[in-house]
């Protein structure tokens, strides 16, 4: 597990940030631009020297200004994907991954070069240079070369901020892999909710050098006040569930006690899948509607109303998974609802259609 608490004073900005990240998986920075991210991953990775603070990875102090304890950079064992992938110029695709492997311990190879390369998929990227590949090529070779230097941290700083949509979608899936094929916990910066909804296990909400709110992905995209400025149409819920069949062009996505009808995915039953649920898509009823296309019906109680400027926030709740409805001030008083009430959320499957892509794009319009 990460423990990070810092201060810094970087002229007028002061960073004062204390948080854990997962012991697995990825913990996502998230936050506008100068809250205060990079310099965060600065100081985890040795490369900035906090005022004050503690840093420690697995109970190891890499940074302890009472003890003084600083672990030079190239010690850590922390990887670092940047923006531009930052690769080798005169060197191949094969010689830059190479060389993250010379940077491993001696005698410690767990994440093995072949491995990387198909996970990856840059097999026949090998003997290409840098300036021949593609932004998405890029990154999945910085990617590897991080991977291969076997690091006990992997530090990703806004990977996809440079990319344009498509290779955003095209390299997504990559960074799912790592927290299924190699195990590396990961510190990822984004300002993108989509980014962070998709990948992220933990989330630490960052404003003005401090944090503002961490905890799981799911319990923090359900507090409005947490989310940017104008991002009231991204308001939604994230729910993990798992494949529980198919059905033609649908496929049965299980959240607690809820069956959401999703468009068919690509995934075997029982796979892991996390759908990303926008309020503005929820629409609820005091009775179970019939004969309606809406394939999503989905009994709950209500468990929470909160009023924002012309729109109100309702929330559902059933079996311990919670979905967020944006109604209007009328709607709210014609239908009398209430907390305790019984409801039913109506869902269109298309809605629902995260892990296809569907997310990314809802979540840039």
């Amino acid at each position: 597990m990460l423990k990070v608490e810092v201060k810094k004073r970087l002229g007028a900005f002061t960073l004062d940030a204390a948080f854990e990240g997962a012991e697995q998986g990825i913990t996502v920075l998230f936050g506008p631009s100068g809250a205060g991210k990079s310099s965060v991953l600065a100081a985890v990775a040795g490369a900035l020297k906090p005022d004050a603070g503690r840093i420690a990875l697995n109970g190891d102090p890499l940074f302890d200004s009472q003890a003084r304890i600083d672990i030079p950079m190239e010690r850590r064992r922390i990887g670092w994907v940047f923006q531009d992938a930052r690769l080798f110029p005169h060197l191949s695709v094969e010689g830059n991954l190479r060389f993250g492997l010379k940077r491993a311990p001696a005698g410690e190879r767990p994440i093995g070069f072949d491995e990387v390369i198909a996970v990856l998929g840059i097999g026949r990227l090998l003997e290409r240079r840098p300036r021949d590949l593609s932004g998405g090529e890029r990154q999945r070779v910085g990617l590897g070369r991080a991977l291969l230097s076997q690091p006990r941290l992997l530090l990703m700083d806004e990977p996809l901020a440079a990319l344009d949509a498509p290779r955003r979608h095209e390299i997504l899936p990559f960074f799912e892999a790592l927290k299924t094929r190699f195990g590396v916990p990961v510190l990822y910066v984004t300002h993108s909710l989509a980014e962070a909804v998709r990948l992220g296990d933990r989330m630490v909400v960052m404003r003005d050098g401090k944090v503002a709110a961490e905890g799981p992905v799911s319990e923090i995209v359900l507090r409005p006040d947490l989310m940017p400025a104008g991002a009231g149409g991204q308001i939604g819920a994230a729910l993990d569930g798992e494949v529980a069949g198919h059905e033609g062009l649908l496929s049965t996505i299980r959240v607690g006690g809820w069956d959401f009808r999703v468009p068919r995915l690509d995934r075997r039953p029982g796979a892991a899948v996390r759908l990303y649920v926008l309020a503005r898509d929820v629409m609820l009823a005091l009775e179970p509607p019939r004969r309606i296309s809406a394939r999503n019906v989905l009994e709950g109680e209500i468990t929470g109303i909160e009023s924002e400027d012309r729109r109100v926030l309702v929330r559902v709740a059933h079996a311990g998974r919670e979905l967020i409805a944006t109604l209007t001030p009328d709607a709210v008083e014609d239908l009398g609802l209430r907390s305790g009430l019984k409801v039913w959320a109506v869902v269109k499957s298309v809605a629902i259609d995260g892990l296809n892509g569907g997310l990314l794009k809802a979540l840039e319009d």
